[in-house]
């Protein structure tokens, strides 16, 4: 294709740029061939013209599309170049802070910086089993492969881990070998996979140490290999070091550290056991302070040495050894305080008693002096002589120093060593998984020795890996038959040779330090001698003649030949080895034990330090060659190793890791292009994307192509055949056919092939698109126009309609305009004439008033004319009357005076005493009620002096009268008058002064009446302010009562809330508690069948034959430890014989473990019967009450029944002698008629019969009278009939002897039998004793109920009694607060009401439930006793026979008399011989076959035939046959599932029978929340003779273990449908496309033949369901297993979603949702909407909405918070992290949502993990199931083979 295709406007590049290596930029302008200038646009909107390279006119990389853009595979993407492999990691490290990336064969790890939630137990589970390809990248996934690749292809594996210091190689190692021994486990209790874990901390302490590049730098290479057997599983490990940097021990750069083991000693150095090592902190020492920065941030260091001193005791190290390797390290750091100093210029001394170098001594055990002389002078040996020579102060530091490194090296070595023993194993290694972790490639400024080997090493893996990468690719192109043509690859071989090869430079530089007088100036003039013209990867420096320059495969390095000679030597003093032999310690000695004598190849040159191959692995060569060996030098030695390692290599299947560091700096999720580049092309990624992109990098499968490209063909083109479809279609869209390639199941094509076919794809669906667009724009506008056109017609309809309507309007108004006009004239004419006929009328009114008035004066004057006569007349004679009256009126006025005064005083009395009372105030309604009456009072006087007042006008009347006469009189005595003048105005003064004191009399009676009135008013006034007061104190209580109510209502909400939420705790601490009891028991049940597993191994192991040994897993359990088989009894002698030979540890170990599981187990139980006892505390107290009451009662009935038995036994002595008098003469005359024998004997029988037939005529009345008693009783109310029965019951219950209920009960019977008319055959059968018994025993009852009738009668009329005495005091005690509250204020008087009333209501409702109560108890008390009597009867009915009297002793009659047999009735039971236990067992649970039973018989049936059984053995009361029974039955079941336990029908079968036979104990136990279900019939057939309660517990506890197994079995048939039919079938078909995919080949979605859909799943949901339905599972019991099985739909369709980037999109968001809505619909059809089962997809459903909804602003991120409760926050970051488009038309979630979301979410309190827990086993309840079906009608079918069962 062209390049104008490609290069068109818009189309994105990428540029060079020196500070971000490369830089996306738009074309604005299409290219053109020949054109010399590119237009771009960069990203910030500058534009930029980039000039092509005018000789090779190279175009700039093209960019990927966005939906290729952070793909889990590098070669997915479609344009293979160095830009878009570090964009897409960059993309995902930074945006979706993803850390993995695969890239073809390898995965490309970046270090985070940051402790990632990746790492857990869930994530391990997640990836166990799943293919590489389905899930995101992860070391996991890698690890996995491996695994499975070791178990699949029988070849062992090698995991090959690189990269820089600080890139986290270290551990991504870790992981892997974490999750081998996760995933593996070991194949013994030796806790192997542990031991290898353990190994990590300690090669981290003493091999590990603080570098400028990384915390934790491994400082040694290491490949560990793990040994598994043919179960694959570990067995053992073994360990190979290289290179350890030794110089590290004597000098550390600044900000650098010594090895962690020094600083961790250091920090322990006051622990009391390191005392002894003198040691201090780590700036004290030398060699722990040189790098001036001894601690690391967030490590404790004494911490670290906990957990390495337990790591030391995990492997096997005791306490003694681990003394010993701290005392050679305290050494170590010693003698690097010794002091040297110099005596002149050639030798140097150390000072005497040197403090460091004496507890040096001390630590290693060897003399002062010869230490201190050694490492001042040396040892030269010649031909003939040897010498000793001292040594300046220089060369002593360097022999210090060597000595130090050679001990820290041989240490290091035996460290490694006793790993190794630790981790070997015995058993035979069938294939090892080896993990390198190895140095990657290395340069900085000054490259030296270490540098030369580290670059060496990585030159040989480069080319291991890149011939690994061809070969692949071969095989690939072979497989699928695409011709096949040699790809130029990168061959690092030349290099390989320039170092290794024969003069090459190691080889010379191995002569070199042959040589006597070599150097490295020398060496380095021979390597430009050799290679500088012959060589073109070797290079001099321009500027230095001892310097080289090699060309690697990953970039040039300059190395500095200084110390290159030294370092290659590596020698130690020999004296000073020879001093450390001698020492008294005993591991020095075993450290140096094969220690030969090391010297340099030429005998001289000082020691100085350097780095030396450390390995473990033992030498093949003899022993002979040891000394050689040491003679060796470093390269040699290196190269050696080097070479054992790619033999191993070559030998496995490689996979490869390479960390990539992003930052120097350390920071979190911080990308430097730069550097990751540099590493990038060190590590071999971008080699490994040159060959891929140098043949065919993309290919994809005709099913892919075709579902991906289908929107490209035309229907013409599809064909049936899809492979040719696809040719036929890219012949078309491709025209150059070298750029693809077809094979056998594959397209192959080139690079960027794959992203023109996106881009066509894309421009169809966009034309797609536009087509669309126009469609639903002309049809939107369309309806527009429809719309508009209807609005304006019924716009025109409504105007026209208005104006028709004002026109009516106007109409109507003008009328009505009319007619108001008209009224409204005639209502002014009239008004007009009402007004002229009004003013007519007025006129003649007043004319003819005037008139009138004119003769009205002139009659008045003439009528007051004589008025005025008259009263002149009148008022002469009253002058005299008046002067007569007034004389009299003051004499009554003084009088009256007095007396007024006298009533003044009493009122001012009582008024004052009115005040007094109004001040106090007290008692409102009272005060009304005096005032009232004081009123009454007041009216009353008035009354009274209103009275007095007419009197005295009636008197002053009849004495105006008198005076009148007597006027009369004095006119006549006028005369006499007229001479006594004098004395008449003396008695006219007296009158004037009498009318003036009657005038103050009337003003004072004035006042009074006024202050009578202020007084009254005052009193009205106050009347009505206490009613307002009054009203409001109502107002104020009934607002009282309303708030009271509104608190009463309050607090019973909030107590229902409480309740609620305490309810809610409750259930999830029972929850809880379940669980983790139903834990226990899964953990007590894989200890005892790995207990049996492990007695098998050791059976076998011994080859002891056991005939009949039979052992199930309930052989140790605590319940039924007492009960196995017979067979297993019988082989207890043979375990005796093989107990001493086995592992007695491991059996000690295990039972302990047994022991705490039972411990905890029983604490649990006594925790459960703690609770249980709270409520049998009540019902114990009642019982004792009871019981208290009724024992002098009881004493009473047992005296008489004493008395009763003594009568007894007289009358069967009378009978024994009447017998034997019988039985004594044996002659015929003796037994003839006539004898005296049989005269007394006939005496006594008359007098009998005579007596009897008396007894059976009282009898008869007896009965008559009790069932008339009977009937009346039943007229009674109920609590007299329930005490009374209670008292019979009671009476009843007292015959506790089964012989005294039967003769009672039998007496009772032969009553109505007639009498025999042979009177010698009547003792026979002990008739006459029986009835006489009987009778007897009617006489009692009769007493006891006539006793029980009078103690009922007394306890009524004593409750009476008491009830009269509590109304009596409950009346006292309402009349005293009643006095009490009137005397209280008013608002504590209805304060107190209130609680009065309340406190009454509560005491009757108390006591209203109370009595409740109490019938309840003495109703179930009642039938549960009605029950036993009954069974008693019963029972003891059929065995009258034998226990009838002791006269069936006799011998039998002569004339035998056949009895006529009824049939009887089937009672349920089941009657089986001991012997056929076994028999039955194996008939019906081992050898049964649940298929046959649940078709063709009843569900439960083996259950019901088991409980008839036991319910025979507890009908017999057979103590050991029931035990037994059940112990079987349990042991049998176990055994049936652990051998079928993976046959779902099989474990659903016996989990139904099992809680079936559980039901039944519960059914027929006797208990009364048990038996309220059954049916009287089935309360017959209840357990009589013992309580199974535990044998319940035992049978619950296997019902757990059988439903937590069927889990178990569900999981394992659906786990491999869920991830495909759940998430990868497109349900929904063409909604979600393919997206291009890498070398590691995801799942198709698409359904091919043995694909896994939903209809699987719905179909094995319903197989599931059908088949439990089968068996007769509880309904319930379903329910919880449906939920448990949802719950595993979701979480694990949840974690692969969280774990798979490409499933995080749109469109799987629907597909996802319609399956849900599938599941619902099924769990609709299926009645099990209300099981909580959708509850549990929650979570899911909520991870699909997350895909679907907007993920853009502000509002969308609060809507998914609102949204997503059941998701953590950890989970929904992850979704919008991996979310990626799978169309070019989605958009991808910005980082800045993702931290808004991440921000609101902050403040959620949540667990922090990611994964849901698969294994996670809802707690299982079995609710009660009562069976409704009869036992006696239940038939056994011959097919069971059953027949030696017998039904009773």
């Amino acid at each position: 294709m062209a390049a104008s295709e490609l290069y068109t406007k818009y189309a994105r590049v990428w540029i060079p740029d020196p500070e971000e290596v490369w830089k996306s930029a738009e074309l604005t302008k299409d290219y053109k061939q020949g054109d010399t200038v590119l237009h771009l646009q960069l990203e910030d909107g500058s534009d930029l013209q980039h000039k092509l390279d005018p000789n090779t006119k190279t175009l700039p990389h093209l960019r990927n599309p966005d939906i290729l853009v952070g793909e889990n595979d590098l070669t997915a993407l479609s344009y293979l170049h160095e830009p878009a492999v570090l964009h897409n990691l960059k993309v995902r490290f930074i945006d979706s802070k993803l850390i993995y990336t695969y890239c073809g064969i390898v995965l490309v790890a970046i270090n985070p910086y940051e402790t990632l939630p990746i790492y857990g137990t869930d994530i391990i589970n997640a990836y166990s089993g799943q293919n590489m390809g389905d899930m995101d990248p992860h070391i996991f996934a890698v690890a996995e492969e491996a695994y499975k690749q070791m178990a699949r292809d029988e070849r062992n594996q090698s995991i090959i881990v690189s990269g820089e210091s600080g890139a986290g190689k270290t551990v991504s190692a870790k992981y892997a070998m974490r999750y081998f021994a996760t995933v593996s486990g070991s194949a013994s209790e030796a806790n192997v996979e542990e031991k290898v874990l353990a190994s990590n901390p300690i090669m981290e302490a003493i091999g590990n140490a603080k570098t400028t590049r990384n915390d934790n730098s491994s400082r040694f290479g290491k490949y560990i290999e793990i040994g598994f057997d043919k179960r694959f599983h570990i067995i053992g490990a073994n360990m190979r070091t290289y290179l350890l940097e030794k110089s590290r021990v004597v000098f550390q750069a600044d900000e650098e550290r010594n090895y962690h083991i020094f600083y961790q000693l250091c920090a322990s150095s006051r622990l009391p056991e390191f005392k002894a090592l003198k040691l201090g902190t780590a700036n004290d020492f030398h060699y722990t302070k040189q790098g001036r920065n001894p601690v690391i941030d967030g490590v404790n260091d004494a911490k670290e040495m906990c957990t390495t001193r337990s790591a030391f005791s995990l492997l096997g190290i005791t306490e003694l050894y681990q003394m010993g390797l701290f005392q050679v390290l305290a050494a170590i750091l010693h003698l690097g305080n010794v002091e040297v100093k110099d005596r002149d210029s050639d030798s140097s001394i150390i000072p005497p008693n040197n403090n460091h170098l004496m507890v040096f001594c001390d630590l290693m055990g060897v003399a002062y002096q010869d230490m201190s002389h050694w490492l001042c002078h040396r040892k030269l040996k010649t031909a003939t002589e040897t010498y000793i020579k001292p040594v300046p102060r220089l060369q002593a530091v360097n022999a210090r120093d060597a000595l130090a490194k050679h001990i820290y090296a041989k240490l290091f070595t035996w460290i490694v060593e006793h790993i190794n023993q630790a981790l070997h194993s015995t058993s035979k290694q069938h294939s090892f998984i080896g993990v390198l972790d190895i140095y990657g490639f290395e340069t900085f400024e000054i490259n030296s020795f270490e540098q030369f080997c580290i670059n060496y090493a990585n030159e040989k893996l480069q080319q291991q890996f890149n011939m690994h990468v061809f070969k692949l690719e071969q095989e690939e192109y072979m497989k699928e038959q695409i011709p096949w043509t040699l790809i130029d690859f990168y061959d690092n071989q030349p290099c390989i040779n320039l170092i290794e090869a024969k003069m090459g430079i190691l080889d010379l530089l191995d002569e070199e330090c042959r040589m006597p007088k070599g150097s490295d100036d020398s060496w380095a003039q021979k390597l430009y001698n050799t290679h500088l013209k012959t060589c073109g990867l070797f290079e001099k420096p321009r500027m230095s003649n001892r310097a080289f320059i090699i060309q690697h495969f990953a970039d040039k390095v300059e190395y500095q030949c200084e110390g290159f000679l030294e370092k290659n030597k590596d020698t130690v003093n020999e004296e000073q080895i020879h001093v450390l032999k001698a020492s008294k310690f005993d591991l020095l000695v075993e450290l140096f034990q094969d220690e030969e004598k090391v010297t340099s190849p030429t005998g001289a040159g000082p020691p100085t330090g350097g780095r030396t191959r450390l390995s473990v692995k033992p030498d093949k060569g003899k022993s002979v060659q040891a000394s050689k060996e040491h003679k060796k030098t470093v390269g040699l030695q290196f190269r050696n190793s080097l070479q054992l390692l790619m033999e191993t290599l070559n030998a496995t299947t490689p996979h490869y890791v390479r960390c990539i560091k992003p930052n120097d700096y350390k920071f979190a999720f911080t990308f430097d292009p730069k550097r990751a580049v540099q590493q990038l092309r060190a590590c071999g990624v971008l080699e490994t994307i040159r060959i891929s992109a140098a043949g065919f990098p993309s290919r994809w499968t005709y099913q892919e192509f075709f579902s991906r490209y289908r929107v490209l063909m035309k229907q013409k083109d599809v064909q049936s055949d899809k492979k040719m479809t696809c040719k036929n279609v890219l012949e078309k869209l491709v025209q150059d056919p070298d750029k693809y390639q077809f094979g056998k199941t594959k397209i192959f094509f080139r690079a960027g092939q794959v992203a023109y076919l996106e881009k066509l794809r894309a421009d169809k669906l966009r034309a797609a698109c536009i087509r669309i667009q126009k469609t639903i724009r002309c049809w939107l506008a369309r309806k527009k126009y429809l719309r508009v056109k209807r609005a304006a017609i019924t716009i025109q309809t409504h105007v026209r309609g208005h104006q028709a309507r004002c026109l009516a309007t106007f109409l109507r108004r003008t009328r009505a305009a009319i007619v108001i006009q008209k009224y409204q004239r005639m209502y002014v004419q009239r008004t007009r004439y009402q007004r002229m006929q009004a003013a007519a009328l007025a006129v003649q009114c007043i004319l003819r008033a005037y008139v009138a008035r004119q003769q009205y004066k002139a009659l008045l004057r003439e009528h007051k004319a004589i008025i005025i006569q008259k009263m002149v007349r009148g008022w002469l004679a009253r002058q005299w009357y008046q002067r007569s009256l007034e004389a009299v009126v003051y004499l009554q006025c003084c009088v009256r005076r007095m007396r007024a005064r006298r009533e003044l005083k009493k009122l001012k009395i009582e008024a004052r005493s009115v005040e007094h009372y109004k001040k106090l105030n007290i008692g409102m309604e009272n005060k009304i009620m005096q005032l009232q009456r004081r009123i009454d009072e007041q009216n009353k006087e008035n009354r009274t002096l209103s009275e007095r007042l007419s009197s005295t006008e009636s008197t002053h009347a009849a004495e105006s009268e008198r005076t009148r006469r007597e006027l009369t009189r004095l006119r006549g005595a006028e005369d006499e008058a007229r001479n006594s003048a004098n004395r008449v105005a003396s008695l006219q003064e007296e009158l004037e002064r009498l009318k003036v004191e009657l005038q103050s009399t009337q003003k004072e009676k004035k006042a009074i009446e006024d202050w009578a009135q202020t007084y009254q008013d005052e009193m009205e006034q106050m009347i009505s302010e206490l009613k307002e007061q009054n009203h409001l104190l109502k107002n104020e209580k009934n607002d009282l009562n309303r708030l009271i109510q509104e608190q009463g209502q309050q607090w019973t909400e909030k107590m229902q809330r409480a309740l609620k939420e305490e309810t809610s705790q409750l259930e999830s601490d029972l929850n809880e508690e379940r669980s983790r009891y139903q834990n226990l028991l899964t953990e007590h049940l894989r200890l005892e069948e790995k207990y049996d597993d492990l007695k098998e191994e050791m059976t076998l192991t011994m080859n002891v034959p056991k005939p009949g040994h039979r052992r199930t897993d309930s052989a140790h359990s605590s319940n039924e430890s007492e009960y196995t088989y017979e067979s297993e009894e019988g082989s207890r002698g043979m375990e005796d014989v093989t107990k001493g030979a086995l592992d007695m540890a491991l059996v000690l170990k295990l039972q302990k473990r047994v022991s705490e599981l039972e411990q905890e187990k029983q604490g649990l139980q006594n925790e459960l019967d703690r609770r249980e006892e709270q409520f049998q505390r009540a019902r114990a107290r009642d019982d004792e009450q009871h019981k208290k009451a009724r024992s002098a009662e009881l004493e009473y009935e047992s005296l008489k029944r004493q008395e009763l038995e003594s009568e007894n036994k007289k009358l069967r002595h009378d009978l024994s002698e009447m017998r034997q008098s019988l039985m004594g003469s044996v002659g015929a005359s003796s037994a003839a008629p006539g004898s005296p024998a049989y005269k007394v004997l006939l005496d006594q029988l008359n007098a009998s019969t005579e007596e009897l037939e008396v007894r059976k005529e009282e009898v008869l009345i007896l009965r008559s009278q009790l069932v008339s008693q009977k009937e009346a009783m039943q007229h009674k109310d109920e609590k007299e009939t329930m005490t009374d029965s209670l008292h019979y019951v009671e009476d009843v219950q007292k015959l506790t002897d089964a012989k005294e209920i039967s003769q009672a009960y039998m007496g009772l019977k032969d009553t109505n039998r007639a009498p025999l008319p042979d009177m010698h055959k009547i003792n026979e059968d002990g008739e006459l004793w029986l009835v006489y018994e009987g009778l007897k025993e009617t006489n009692r009852l009769l007493e006891l109920q006539l006793q029980s009738q009078r103690r009922s009668h007394e306890a009524e009329m004593e409750a009476l009694r008491g009830e009269l005495q509590t109304v009596k005091e409950e009346n006292h005690r309402q009349q005293q607060l009643l006095a009490q509250n009137l005397q209280l204020p008013p608002e504590a008087r209805i304060e107190a009401s209130l609680q009065h009333e309340i406190t009454r209501l509560t005491n009757e409702n108390l006591d209203l439930l109370e009595q409740l109560e109490k019938q309840d108890k003495t109703v179930r008390k009642l039938k549960k006793q009605l029950k036993v009597f009954a069974k008693k009867i019963s029972d003891l009915e059929g065995g009258q026979i034998e226990n009838v009297s002791p006269g069936q002793m006799a011998d039998e009659p002569m004339h035998p008399v056949n009895i006529p047999r009824r049939e009887k009735d089937f009672q349920g039971m089941l009657e089986y011989k001991k012997e056929d236990e076994l028999k039955l067992v194996k008939n019906l649970i081992l050898e049964l076959k649940p298929r046959g039973v649940a078709v063709n018989l009843i569900p439960g049936l083996p259950a019901y035939i088991l409980f008839m059984c036991l319910r025979h053995a507890d009908y017999l009361n057979d103590d050991q046959k029931v035990r037994s029974l059940l112990t079987s039955v349990i042991n049998s079941i176990k055994k049936i599932l652990k051998k079928r336990g993976d046959d779902f029908e099989t474990v659903s079968f016996w989990l139904a029978n099992t809680c079936r036979f559980l039901h039944c104990l519960k059914q027929y136990s006797g208990d009364e929340q048990f038996m309220k279900y059954n049916t009287p019939k089935q309360n017959d057939h209840c357990l009589s003779n013992f309580d199974l309660a535990e044998y319940r517990q035992v049978l619950s506890d296997l019902a757990i273990q059988i439903y937590q197994q069927l889990i178990k079995c569900m999981e394992n048939i659906l786990q491999p449908m869920i991830v495909s039919g759940m998430l990868e079938h497109e349900t929904i078909q063409g909604v979600s496309g393919v997206k291009p995919t890498g070398l590691r080949k995801r799942t198709s979605s698409i359904a091919d033949e043995g694909t896994y859909t939903l209809d699987s799943i719905l179909r094995q949901l319903s197989s599931f369901h059908a088949t439990m339905c089968q068996h007769g599972t509880d309904p319930e019991l379903i329910k919880q297993v449906v939920k448990q099985q949802f719950y595993i739909i979701g979480a694990v369709t949840l974690n692969n979603l969280l774990l798979r980037k490409d499933m995080c999109s749109w469109s799987k968001g629907m597909q996802i949702r319609y399956n849900v809505s599938q599941l619902e619909e099924w769990l609709r059809d299926k009645n099990l909407m209300v099981c909580g089962a959708k509850e549990t997809l929650e979570p899911l459903i909520q991870a699909a909405q997350l895909l679907q909804v907007k993920k853009k602003t502000d509002e969308d991120a609060e809507a998914i918070c609102s949204m997503c409760n059941t998701l953590t926050t950890a989970q929904i970051v992850k979704v919008l992290n991996l979310y990626t488009p799978v169309n070019a038309f989605e958009e991808r979630v910005s980082v800045t949502f993702i931290r808004t979301i991440q921000n609101r979410l902050r403040d959620r309190k949540e667990s922090p993990q990611l994964l849901l827990d698969t294994k996670t086993i809802y707690p299982v309840t079995f609710p009660f199931s009562p069976s409704s079906l009869a036992l006696e009608t239940i038939q056994i079918p011959s097919s069971l083979s059953l027949g030696f069962l017998t039904r009773v």
